[in-house]
């Protein structure tokens, strides 16, 4: 009788979640293979360019900060 109540969700798993899940699986892992469109490669570099630029200003606020309110990093918990 319990062998009759786990027969139909394995059957629906093997007939419906395991061929999508295995699809989606490969199609992932082709894509990752494939590597970086040249689009994406593109992005990537204008988001590494800004990092840096955000970067600076970071230090920059950080060292105006030191020298108007040299406590501001006790103050707030900071480093």
């Amino acid at each position: 009788m319990d062998m009759d109540l786990l027969i139909a969700p394995i059957i629906i798993f093997l007939v419906i979640v395991a061929p999508i899940w295995l699809i989606l699986h490969y199609r992932s892992k082709r894509q990752v293979s494939q590597g970086l469109t040249e689009e994406e490669f593109g992005q990537l570099n204008d988001l590494i360019a800004k990092a840096e630029k955000m970067s600076h200003r970071i230090e920059t606020l950080e060292a105006i900060l030191d020298t108007d309110s040299p406590e501001w990093r006790a103050k707030h918990g900071h480093n």
